[in-house]
């Protein structure tokens, strides 16, 4: 299973070991950082770039959406479990994800997903009257597919770094479930797609990361050398950018350049505005070394105000290295009048 916790949490699994035996959806925890234990769907490892979605695998889940207190509301792949953000969810081209929505609230739910493919009936909006109302159980059906070639040129499947969000909870959009906390990360991978070390989700809700502000926003931990994965979700009604110190990804699906003549453009800051998603991985400190690193909005007065966070990149054998714990103290003695 992948190890995406901290080294203070449970779960700490090979990502490879996983993949080796994955026939079926297998769920592990995403981020410690996250309001509880996010999760991702493995990949299996069946179906062939370019197949269609009937060639590949049938992911089934079951997920739920609770209340958490405090006005926030989370899916969670067990009961009591639910997290903000929810799950991570991942399959590759070829694949089809079957999800069954258990909604114990008393409010309307749904489970609306981006970038890939679906009927009327999986939309997850009231639009298309298919969401849960209270106290119901309802399934949704996302496909997936790879390129499709039409002679010299040809049209996208649908890898990439999506999401998925509620689009039923306080008006037919789901701007109640948004602000609640009803939203998650979605990867649709190609294979032969690199497979992280660690994943972290960060979404940019308004002026909260993860439903949080500073100095509480989320502190995303990996060992130096490690490959990382960042899924970056942008919600609410506020501009943002997406900054991250002292690492650096090329501007495409993947965050790696294909070859010395692949001219996309490499970028430490990327615009992460309302529905936007994207990914890139990292390896944790390449170049320059262990250390407590920022990550935060690069609009100056959401950093002023709580937008910001850590990416803690310890020693290779898990230990502290010099300076970060001062670092991290600093950063909570001095964002704490955020409050």
């Amino acid at each position: 299973m992948t190890d995406t916790t901290s080294p203070q949490t449970e779960g700490n699994f090979s990502r490879r070991t996983m993949l080796m035996g994955a026939a079926t959806a297998i769920f592990v925890p995403a981020t410690a950082a996250a309001l509880g234990t996010s999760a991702i769907a493995a990949p299996a490892s069946t179906s062939a770039r370019g197949s269609a979605s009937s060639g590949g695998t049938v992911h089934r889940l079951t997920m739920y959406v609770e209340d958490m207190g405090g006005g926030q509301v989370g899916y969670g792949l067990e009961r009591g479990r639910p997290s903000i953000p929810g799950p991570l969810l991942e399959m590759y081209e070829g694949d089809t994800m079957e999800i069954t929505l258990v909604n114990t609230t008393d409010r309307d739910v749904s489970i609306h997903p981006h970038g890939v493919l679906y009927d009327v009936v999986s939309d997850g909006s009231p639009f298309n009257s298919s969401f849960n109302g209270p106290g119901e159980t309802r399934t949704y059906i996302w496909r997936t597919t790879g390129e499709k070639s039409l002679g010299r040129w040809s049209r996208p499947g649908t890898a990439g770094y999506w999401h998925y969000h509620d689009h039923a909870m306080g008006t037919p959009h789901g701007t109640g479930g948004l602000q609640a906390g009803l939203y998650g990360g979605l990867i649709v991978r190609r294979r032969g797609d690199i497979l992280p070390d660690r994943q972290f989700t960060v979404v940019f809700n308004g002026m909260l990361t993860n439903n949080r502000i500073a100095p509480d926003t989320p502190m995303f931990e990996a060992n130096h050398g490690e490959t990382v994965e960042f899924v970056c979700i942008g919600h609410g009604d506020m501009f943002h950018t997406f900054h991250l110190h002292a690492h650096r990804w090329a501007d495409n699906r993947t965050g790696y350049l294909e070859g010395p003549r692949d001219s996309s453009q490499i970028i430490d800051n990327k615009d992460l505005n309302p529905g936007s998603s994207f990914g890139f991985q990292v390896i944790a400190g390449e170049d320059v070394g262990p250390g407590a690193w920022m990550y935060h909005c690069h609009v100056q007065f959401h950093s002023d105000g709580g937008m910001a966070g850590i990416f803690l990149v310890r020693n290779a054998d898990g230990s502290m290295p010099p300076g970060a714990q001062q670092s991290i103290d600093w950063f909570h003695q001095h964002e704490g009048g955020h409050h």
